[in-house]
């Protein structure tokens, strides 16, 4: 029984590393895609370094109708943000929308889905750093099955090189975020959520090591 146990234990670790190799490729393929569809809206998710700048570059270049910047600090003000992106204050007052209750990235896939409902967008650009990607849009597919939705990704650190080995920072990034990813798959089928559509959801041991 022992031996069973180990042989078990043994297999899920392995399923559970091969699956965080294959994570890591995955996230070094995201790339901003070559061409770019206009979508009825822009969704930034706050948290890391360049998203809101790569939003409004999105919203400038009329690639989206409106944006909204969701997971904004409670306490920050419009004007604050403004300033520190260097943005247009027309282009806030008239375009840009700011969501404060988002907590998370579940809070930002649901935050999302009412901006989206009030505004009858069905497609949508998703602006956030590449290793956030995957979840991000596993969690908001799972909301918005119906919608078009568009991965712009924010690349601070590339991946294809294989000198993120050696950064303890991006190494630390990295196996968080594959932890989150596989908590967020668990929770799709405990709570009855359904399989994942992220494009991540056929990596081997992502759910069999979970």
């Amino acid at each position: 029984m022992l031996r069973l146990a180990m042989a078990a234990l043994t297999l899920a670790l392995i399923a559970f590393v091969v699956g965080f190799v294959a994570f890591i490729e995955h996230v070094a393929r995201i790339d901003v895609p070559r061409e770019l569809h206009p979508a009825d809206g822009i969704v930034v998710l706050t948290g890391g370094q360049s998203r809101i700048d790569t939003g409004l570059d999105l919203l400038k270049a009329g690639k989206g109708k409106r944006l909204l910047i969701s997971g904004v600090n409670p306490i920050a003000r419009v004007d604050d943000l403004r300033v520190a992106t260097g943005g247009d204050p027309v282009l806030f007052d008239c375009c840009i929308d700011i969501d404060r209750a988002a907590l998370n990235t579940i809070g930002n896939a649901e935050e999302s889905a009412k901006w989206a409902s009030a505004n009858t967008y069905g497609s949508i650009i998703v602006v956030t750093n590449n290793y956030h990607m995957p979840r991000s849009l596993l969690e908001m597919r799972r909301i918005l099955p119906a919608a078009d939705l568009q991965p712009y990704p924010v690349v601070n650190t590339p991946l294809t090189d294989g000198t993120w080995m050696t950064d303890l920072d991006a190494l630390r990034v990295l196996f968080t975020e594959y932890l989150k990813y596989v908590a967020a798959v668990i929770r799709g089928h405990v709570t009855g959520l359904g399989e994942p559509t992220s494009p991540v959801g056929d990596i081997p041991g992502s759910i069999a090591s979970k």
